[in-house]
């Protein structure tokens, strides 16, 4: 979700020029929390928090109504609650709004083949070959915008422009329900005005290093000498702001998204110290994992555990295996041996298993194959899963023992976060 709260809002009027705008970034509105207004009217114009509102449950979305209190993703609800008292705590739907976004995204490809999605709620869309067809890029966005809503009933803001970095923050900009156009020549003029943490993948300890040298804003980018950003950043980072401010951003809309990473990781409501629970809990998230490697056809070379203790201190491990893999059992037996190798002073409060460096599957490819079984037995649930739902068919290991307390959903982590 994205952190504006609606205010400050701007929109291009009718007319605008949008010479050169052939790249659109489309962002559904407080996706989520749209979704269950959609489902239940009774929700609209309230604040709406998604989330767990039990032990440590995290905002997974938030309504323009909280955010204006100062309500953000991945906030505790018990936090965003003395933020905003009076609103309405949802529990989360993700199946509903998977089927959502899948039926967003076949709008957007019939506009164009060439959408590129960013997560469940944006993506990128090429339009510049879609003029004779459907017009110029303001029409396509504002024909886009309308389908969306008719048909699904959900609102979406839009940002037109020369490069997918340009677009992303003019969709931005004009949320919610909105469309920003920013022609290729006003490109350098809507930049300079921007702050520096505007700018994609510019996160707070860059924002940090560049305002503690006076650099508050693009047009200070574009006024300070290279060694000076190269200093605060480092050389890549200092380069990449410095191409980004310019405007120059060379990335096409790629329509086949390779995952960089896929992982699970869990909150729990009560800390955990007993070793076989938390033994139990990582191999739950790796079949997890596994399921969604077989899905995307690829495999992974490494597996990563994320652990955080009951003081927050948080810490991550990572190795690679012998042979890439999709099999649950295999990520699993290497998350538990990172585990078992990491000191634990207190009780343990998330647990994330990540597989990494994902490739196309390949299968076995020696003379025999030590996983055969196990894949054997995968498949075999995977199918169970598929016709029964998940959970029907388990590992007996995943059934005790109980933990101290149960733990919040584990959700999926979003590729490359």
């Amino acid at each position: 979700m994205g952190r504006g709260d609606g205010s400050g809002r701007i929109v291009s009027a009718d007319g605008a020029d949008d010479t050169g705008a052939g790249i659109l970034h489309v962002d559904m509105d407080a996706f989520y929390a749209s979704v269950e207004v959609l489902d239940d009217p009774s929700l609209t114009g309230k604040p709406i928090i998604v989330g767990s509102p039990e032990g440590r449950g995290v905002v997974s979305s938030a309504s323009y109504e909280a955010r204006r209190f100062g309500v953000r993703s991945a906030m505790p609800v018990w936090q965003a609650l003395r933020l905003c008292p009076t609103a309405v705590v949802v529990m989360p739907h993700f199946d509903r709004y998977t089927e959502l976004s899948r039926q967003v995204m076949e709008i957007f490809r019939d506009f164009t083949p060439l959408v590129e999605p960013l997560s469940i709620d944006e993506a990128f869309l090429d339009v510049r070959g879609a003029r004779r067809l459907w017009g110029s890029p303001t029409e396509i966005a504002r024909m886009l915008r309308a389908r969306v809503l008719e048909e699904t009933g959900l609102t979406c803001s839009v940002g037109a422009a020369a490069t997918k970095h340009v677009a992303k923050m003019a969709s931005t900009i004009s949320k919610p329900d909105g469309l920003l156009v920013v022609p290729e020549a006003e490109t350098l003029a809507f930049l300079a005005a921007r702050p520096v943490r505007a700018l994609w993948g510019v996160g707070p300890k860059a924002a940090e290093a560049l305002e503690s040298r006076g650099i508050r804003t693009v047009a200070d980018v574009l006024a300070s000498p290279r060694h000076i950003l190269d200093r605060a950043l480092g050389p890549a980072m200092g380069e990449r702001v410095w191409q980004l401010s310019h405007g120059l951003d060379a990335r096409e809309v790629q329509t086949e998204h390779v995952e960089k990473s896929i992982g699970h990781e869990e909150t729990f409501s009560v800390d955990i110290a007993d070793t076989r629970v938390l033994h139990v809990e990582l191999r739950r998230l790796a079949d997890r994992v596994g399921v969604r490697l077989r899905r995307h056809g690829v495999e992974s070379a490494t597996v990563a555990i994320k652990v955080r203790f009951s003081d927050f201190t948080t810490l991550s491990r990572s190795r690679t295996l012998a042979e890439p893999t999709a099999v649950g059992q295999r990520i699993g037996e290497a998350a538990i041996e990172l585990f078992d190798g990491i000191p634990r002073p207190l009780p343990v409060r998330l647990i994330g298993v990540r597989a990494e460096k994902l490739r196309a599957a390949a299968g076995p490819l020696g003379l025999w194959d030590d996983d055969e079984e196990w894949r054997a037995v995968e498949d075999a649930l995977d199918g169970a899963a598929e016709r029964f739902g998940r959970g029907a068919v388990t590992r007996a290991a995943l059934l005790g023992p109980r933990r101290d307390g149960g733990s919040l959903p584990s959700h999926p982590l979003p590729s490359g976060e």
